[in-house]
């Protein structure tokens, strides 16, 4: 386990990262946390942006009793506000929202009251602080990612292969796009740290196929690298057979039917990492506490899937699977933007 205490290069790290998001001396900003949060990464936001001379302040809420039926890992649908509302009022009239939950307030209920007060959130990902030291955000991360996203928004299909066997077509019209580079600047948007993704959340009835997950690519909600091949049937957006002989596919089978939600089979996202600073073997050098994953999502050239909550098709669940696939070709109507799991053109 590394160890987890203040370090002046941490400290410089949080505060470079939010001077990316407009932070400025005099300005409000709050530190979301709750009573689980990293503490070392909630007190290097604070001195972060006590450094740049912001007014900060925290906003401490209890972790909440759990509610699921199986462990909840990693799905950026933090319940931890509860949406109380007198701590979202704070955030929203914050110029700046630090978010330190443990799952994030990516898809959570209570995001959009606080983006529309105008806050800017930056979502730190629950890793040590040495992952996030290495995935700095720079200026040219964020031109490539607004440019695959151009690209998804200009696409009607999405065609997925493989040498594995791998073989995915998603309809991207309806789909709403997303993509993230590690900040952001602009008042009533959310981004989180580390960056480096370009999503399409796709409108429903538009996914089918097959996925194939071949040795070495990722389950994250397990925070596991395959090492035995699982197919997946992806019929009219829903995972309805997980075929594979050995343990991976054994638990992968076990987690998803604990539910008892057929929506923890359906198409959630699906994109491509864009971060060139990412590594696929990050996971084998940090123990499973002091990894959240955010780096294996990001890792350039990935083909991302996820199951579980997808707003844009109206299914909300917090079953969820991050699976990232390596050597994976990428196309976008005629256009490929991934080739055998390295990025193509423009976006390399």
């Amino acid at each position: 386990m590394l160890q987890e205490r203040i370090e002046a290069k941490w400290i410089d790290c949080f505060a470079e990262v939010f001077a990316r998001c407009g932070v400025k001396a005099g300005d409000p900003c709050a530190i979301l946390s709750e009573t689980l949060s990293r503490p070392v990464n909630v007190h290097l936001a604070e001195l972060a942006l006590l450094k740049l001379g912001a007014r900060a302040f925290h906003v401490i809420v209890p972790t909440p009793a759990l509610s699921a039926p199986a462990p909840v890992r990693s799905t950026g649908a933090s319940n931890a506000l509860g949406e109380l509302g007198p701590a979202v009022a704070a955030l929203a009239a914050s110029v700046f929202v630090a978010d330190l939950t443990v799952e994030g307030l990516l898809h959570s209920v209570e995001l959009p009251a606080i983006l529309k007060g105008g806050a800017r959130v930056l979502m730190v990902s629950n890793e040590h602080p040495e992952a996030l030291e290495r995935l700095m955000p720079d200026d040219a991360l964020e031109g490539k990612v607004r440019a695959g996203m151009r690209m998804l928004r200009e696409a009607k299909t999405m065609r997925v292969s493989s040498p594995a066997g791998t073989d995915l077509v998603v309809t991207l019209e309806g789909a709403r796009v997303g993509g993230v580079w590690g900040y952001t600047a602009r008042p009533g948007t959310v981004a989180h740290w580390p960056g480096g993704i370009c999503l399409g959340f796709p409108a429903a009835h538009s996914v089918n196929g097959r996925l194939v997950l071949a040795p070495g690519d990722v389950n994250l909600t397990f925070k596991r690298y395959m090492q035995s091949p699982i197919t997946l049937t992806v019929e009219d957006d829903y995972v309805t057979a997980i075929e594979g002989e050995g343990l991976d596919a054994e638990l992968m089978r076990s987690y998803i039917a604990g539910w008892n939600d057929r929506e923890a089979y359906a198409v959630s996202h699906v994109g491509w990492g864009m971060n060139p600073a990412a590594r696929w073997d990050a996971m084998t050098f940090y123990d499973k506490r002091d990894f959240n994953g955010t780096e294996l999502r990001a890792f350039a050239g990935n083909f991302l899937y996820s199951t579980g909550a997808n707003e844009v098709a109206n299914r909300h669940t917090l079953g969820h699977f991050d699976l990232p696939f390596r050597n994976c070709t990428v196309m976008l109507d005629t256009h490929t933007v991934v080739k055998d799991g390295v990025l193509q053109g423009d976006l390399a």
